[in-house]
């Protein structure tokens, strides 16, 4: 298959001074050796507790934050390395949409400025023939085209933003926590535009969030997130209808269910996640990352690092006890 994003290996290491006078230097593992695919017109589900690094992972793909190691192709092409020049030419086919719409958007700008900003070699009367054709495909009236960020609620500034974000006609959008700050009822309305716009658009995401409810909705397969590391990858139904990592028990464990007669076995985790900083020297033979909570370990899963193994079509999970669909250890 011919992808359309394919990340190998990504790092991204942030450096934090330590020490009485701060000369000692760690470093935070954020992204640690993370590797997926997205093919064309795919959404990829991103989840995992606030800190786990889904945010990182996402602006380290586009660039946004320099990588420290690992490669990234883009229809083929690898982007790792590629020089300003040539990595701008890029920048319309790949967009993002941030959490708060509060603060992505100028307050001194125009909606006609916010949404038409990447437009360049135009003349004004196409620029605004072209921002009004976009927001009308969003479900704004062309009527907002003079008015201030401010003038809007939370969902309207989203709408502007994605607005923005598609005006160019990208073939990758990445969405960070695109609705986490949204009321419930407008979240609905955001995911449904999300997903009109995927199929009208051909678009591919990757799509950040910590509530597994949206992800269930809107994403095609699933990558579960722990600590900087992918723990988890299978598709939608599959990870939600059997979950073979403990941490993802546990996350769906954790999710409401609105019949309260249903019964469900609960997953304890034990401890807190620790900070990234506490894996500043880690080795692979340190062992899992999520050792330290899981009721399962093993004295093998704190000395080795687990793969992130094949254990059924399209399953993949980083655990030495989940083998497969058909035998596990951990059901």
């Amino acid at each position: 298959m011919a992808y359309l994003l394919e990340v190998q290996e990504l790092k991204k290491y942030f450096p934090v001074r330590s020490g009485i006078l701060g000369f000692g230097r760690k470093w935070v593992k954020a992204v640690d050796r993370v590797s997926f695919t997205i093919a064309p017109g795919e959404t990829l589900g991103l989840v995992g507790e606030s800190g786990c690094g889904k945010t990182t992972a996402g602006r380290t793909v586009l660039r946004l934050i320099e990588p420290t190691g690992g490669k990234i192709f883009f229809k083929g092409t690898e982007i790792t390395a590629l020089p300003g020049k040539k990595m701008r030419l890029l920048r319309p086919k790949m967009q993002i949409v941030f959490q708060d719409p509060y603060s992505s958007l100028n307050p001194r700008m125009v909606v006609l400025d916010l949404v038409g900003e990447g437009l360049r070699g135009v003349s004004p009367q196409k620029k605004k023939d072209l921002v009004v054709e976009v927001l009308e495909r969003v479900g704004l009236s062309p009527e907002i085209l003079y008015h201030y960020p401010h003038e809007f609620s939370g969902g309207q500034r989203q709408r502007i933003a994605i607005a923005r974000a598609i005006l160019l006609q990208p073939e990758l959008l990445v969405c960070d926590e695109a609705v986490s700050s949204l009321d419930v009822s407008i979240q609905a309305q955001i995911i449904n535009l999300l997903i009109e716009l995927r199929q009208e658009m051909k678009m591919a995401y990757l799509f950040i969030s910590h509530d597994l409810a949206v992800v269930k909705h809107i994403s095609h397969r699933v990558a579960v997130m722990y600590l900087g590391q992918i723990m988890e990858v299978a598709p939608t139904g599959r990870l939600f209808a059997n979950p073979l990592h403990p941490y993802t028990k546990a996350l769906l464990a954790a999710v409401p269910v609105p019949d309260p007669e249903f019964k469900r076995e609960r997953l304890v985790l034990s401890g807190e996640a620790q900070m990234g900083i506490d894996f500043a020297h880690a080795r692979a033979e340190e062992g899992c990352r999520f050792a330290p909570r899981c009721p399962y370990a093993e004295e093998r899963c704190r000395r080795e690092e687990p793969p992130l193994a094949t254990a059924g079509d399209g399953h993949q999970v980083k655990c030495f006890l989940a083998k497969s669909e058909e035998h596990s250890d951990l059901t």
